[in-house]
Parts: C-alpha cells; sequence; structure tokens
C-alpha cells in the first residue's frame, strides 16, 4: 500500500523533535449500502475511503494527524508538522522495518466487491417478502444490506510492518407491526467477518420472520409492571448489557484514567462465581474479530472476569504505558481518521450449566427479557438504563402474556453480583460500539442469566 522506503523517511521525521515512538495507519476500504423500504430500493450507495494516520508518543503524551494525499512529500510534511507538537532532545532512531506475518483465521470464500449489485438486492427482497408476508399486521418493513472491504497497513518506529484484510457483511431487517393507532417494531440484525458467502450461511427469511413476529408479540403486549423483581435476560444479545455497563470500564481508556469503577481491582471479587467474562478477538469469522488489532498486534483471546475474579483489561499500547502494562491486542479504531484506544472486539459471558427452564422455574413473580432495546450507560459508574425489545411476565415458575413498556435499571458492577444463574444456551448479537476511536463493529453474546432482583421501569398503572 505504501513503499517501505516511505514508511521508513515518515516514521523518522515523525521523530526529529524528540518523540520516542512514531506509527503509521495506513486504510484503503470500499463500503457498499443498500436500503429498502416498502419492497422498493431506496438507495445504493458504493464509496471508497482511503487515507494515513500519523501518531507520535513522547512518554504520555501522544500527537495524531491524518491525511488522504499519500504521497511522500505530503506525509513527511504532516509529520513534522505533527511533531512540530513535541519538544525535547532528538534522539536518533534507525528504523528497520520487518515484515510480520501472522495466521489468516477468517477465510473469505466470495469477496462482495465480486457480486453483482442484484444478487445483494434480492437478499433484501427476500427478507422483505417474509417479513410483509408473515400476518397482516406488518405495515413496514425495512431491510438494509451492507458489505466492506478494509486493507490496512500499520507500521511504527519499534520495526514493525504488518497488513491486515477485514471483510464483513450484515443484513438489517425492521418490521413494523400497526393496529389502530399502536405501531411496534421487532428487528434482526445479523452480521460477520464473511463475505458474501454469510448469506448463504443463514436463514435470511427466519431472521425476517423473526422480526415480524417481535413486533407483532408486542403489539398485543399489556403494559410492564415496575418495581424490583428477579429478571431472566436471554441470550444472544442480551449480552449489551454486560458489554455497555461492565465491557467499557474495563477498557483501559477509562482504566488508565482512573474513571472506571473496575480501576486497580486486578485479583478482586467483582461479580458472582458463576460469571466468566472474556473478550476474544480471535473467533473465526466473526463479527467483531480480525488478525490483528489497529496497531498492528494480533488479536487475542482475554480473560477479563474468571468465577468472579477480575483477571485483566482490554490494553492498549498509550494506556498500556501510563497503566505499566503490556497491550493485550485490543486496540481499535473506526478509520485513518481516528487514534486508536482500547476497545472490545467479541465480548461475552462464558456459558453456564443451568437451562432456561431451571430459572423460569424458580421464578414466583418476575421478567423474562427475551430480547433487549438499546440503552444508556454512565461509564465512570456503570449505572444504565436498557429497553426491553420482547419482554414476558413470569409468575409461579411459568411464561405469561408479553409485556411492553419495560426497562431495565441499575448498576453494572451491582448487577454482576447478584447473577444466580447463568444458561447453557451461549449465543452472539451484532452491533456497533461508539466510542472516542469511532464506531466499530462489536459481536456482544451470552447464555441466559438471572438476576435476583433489579429494578424494573414499566408503564402499568
Amino acid at each position: 500500500m505504501l513503499a517501505k522506503s516511505i514508511i521508513e523517511d515518515v516514521l523518522s521525521a515523525a521523530l526529529e523533535t524528540g518523540g520516542d515512538f512514531s506509527e503509521i495507519f495506513v486504510e484503503d476500504k470500499i463500503n457498499t449500502s443498500i436500503m429498502l423500504v416498502g419492497g422498493d430500493i431506496e438507495n445504493s450507495l458504493t464509496g471508497r475511503d482511503y487515507g494515513v494516520g500519523i501518531r507520535i508518543f513522547k512518554g504520555l503524551y501522544s500527537v495524531y494527524a491524518y491525511t488522504n494525499d499519500s504521497s511522500r512529500q505530503n506525509l513527511v510534511k504532516v509529520a513534522r508538522e505533527a511533531a512540530a507538537a513535541i519538544s525535547g532532545d532528538r534522539e536518533d532512531i534507525a528504523i528497520k522495518l520487518i515484515k510480520k506475518e501472522y495466521e489468516n483465521r477468517h477465510k473469505i470464500i466470495l469477496m462482495p466487491d465480486a457480486v453483482e449489485m442484484s444478487r445483494k438486492a434480492e437478499i433484501l427482497k427476500r427478507a422483505y417478502s417474509a417479513a410483509k408476508g408473515y400476518d397482516e399486521c406488518i405495515s413496514q418493513v425495512r431491510a438494509g444490506y451492507i458489505d466492506s472491504i478494509q486493507n490496512v497497513l500499520i507500521a511504527n518506529s519499534d520495526g514493525l510492518l504488518t497488513e491486515d484484510s477485514r471483510v464483513r457483511s450484515r443484513i438489517s431487517i425492521s418490521s413494523i407491526a400497526t393496529k389502530g393507532e399502536e405501531m411496534q417494531t421487532g428487528s434482526y440484525n445479523p452480521g460477520a467477518h464473511m463475505g458474501f458467502e454469510f448469506f448463504d450461511s443463514i436463514d435470511v427469511e427466519e431472521y425476517a420472520r423473526e422480526s415480524a413476529r417481535i413486533a407483532k408479540t408486542m403489539l398485543g403486549a399489556k403494559p410492564c409492571p415496575s418495581g424490583q423483581m428477579p429478571v431472566i435476560v436471554d441470550n444472544e444479545f442480551g449480552g449489551v448489557i454486560f458489554h455497555e455497563a461492565c465491557g467499557h470500564g474495563l477498557e483501559a481508556t477509562s482504566v488508565a484514567k482512573g474513571t472506571s469503577v473496575f480501576a486497580n481491582k486486578i485479583g478482586q471479587k467483582v461479580a458472582s462465581d458463576l460469571v466468566t467474562a472474556i473478550d476474544d478477538g480471535t473467533i473465526r469469522n466473526a463479527w467483531g474479530s480480525s488478525n490483528i488489532d489497529d496497531e498492528g498486534n494480533s488479536t487475542r483471546r482475554n480473560v477479563l472476569i474468571e468465577n468472579g475474579i477480575l483477571k485483566g483489561y482490554m490494553i492498549d499500547k498509550l494506556n498500556g504505558r501510563r497503566m505499566g502494562m503490556e497491550a493485550t491486542g485490543s486496540s481499535r479504531r473506526q478509520s485513518y481518521k481516528f487514534s486508536p484506544t482500547s476497545r472490545m472486539t467479541n465480548t461475552y459471558i462464558a456459558e453456564g450449566k443451568s437451562t432456561l427452564e431451571e430459572m423460569i422455574g424458580g421464578i414466583e413473580r418476575g421478567i423474562y427479557a427475551k430480547y433487549m432495546g438499546g440503552g444508556s450507560v454512565n461509564p465512570a459508574t456503570g449505572d444504565f438504563n436498557f429497553s426491553v425489545m420482547e419482554g414476558y411476565l413470569v409468575e409461579n415458575g411459568e411464561i405469561k402474556e408479553p409485556v411492553k413498556g419495560a426497562t431495565l435499571i441499575g448498576n453494572g458492577p451491582n448487577v454482576l453480583m447478584k447473577i444466580d444463574m447463568v444458561g447453557n444456551n451461549l449465543a452472539h448479537g451484532q452491533g456497533m460500539c461508539g466510542s472516542i476511536s469511532g464506531s466499530i463493529p462489536a459481536n456482544v453474546g451470552q447464555p441466559a442469566i438471572r438476576i435476583r432482583d433489579i429494578t424494573v421501569g414499566g408503564t402499568k398503572k
């Protein structure tokens, strides 16, 4: 993507004012998106992003600059302009780049750019027909297709030179059910680190019907009661609560600054003995996986919590300096326009031994959250508020009628301690995670978990 001689010149120029580390990140990315609304293609776009980011360290101080002009003259100019923010004695550092190879864990069978747009649009039409035909109450269906091919090159003044190719495909399906003036929505958004073969590995129509089923089910739901009660959060995207309320607090981005509730707690009990939490960027073809992180380190399987004990954090190079700890292959960014920092990849609570039936059977009165929606979190405290997309009342050990308007209100670390059953049905869901280094693909996952008591916000009078 860039000649080695140019890279070495840029890295050297970045250190001319006394920096002790320099890095270059080159990105060439092709994105395709198609949106279908009401059975018709509303828009179809293909675009390319290309650019170069240059980062310089001086101790714990960092400078970042970027450009989309990759000529040698301009890159050296940008490196020197960034270096002007650093003052110190220049050290003569001989930069000799050595190419680092790695195992490609994510085999791609059919590159998306080799597939006609008409075939991609046909996927959406199949989803639309399945969801719209599910029931006459389905008044509207939206389906979106996305794919991306991101090629990156990363090099630094320590001599590292490496490259990676990330290919991702995803479909989003949203169904609206209507009855009189009431409207309810159901959605499903599967994705993977795969090419177009992803759509042969899933049942698109089944996902579409599931989105319609959720919408129809909630259309007839009763208002949810409120109060303190036990709650079962089912698997897959239920893991978004751990991701948001606890996962961000385990990123060095907040830990190094001391703004995380988990700071300085390694070796301490932070969760129920039943909880083991993992961030694993190596899972083959998973939505949040890559061969290397955005600093060029191989991704890893990082155990964050083991049997309730805090074991480690997700750490990038700069925050690793601040913490006196090594990087964990967790550095990510949206694009060359963002400086990288520690982020989650595929984060999940490990599988337990309980069945969903056992969990439900032990509840006298509570809520079963089958599918979670969106929410908000204060990462400094772990306080959260999440909506339940599909929920049910549980009484005397049985699932009863669906309830709408349910929200789960609590504190991440506190909830971790209150998990008294962990299921045997681990599954993952796909989402986009936003933070200071932009929006990135991230898997969330868990088996069903039972929280012995949590505040449920409802709309029942």
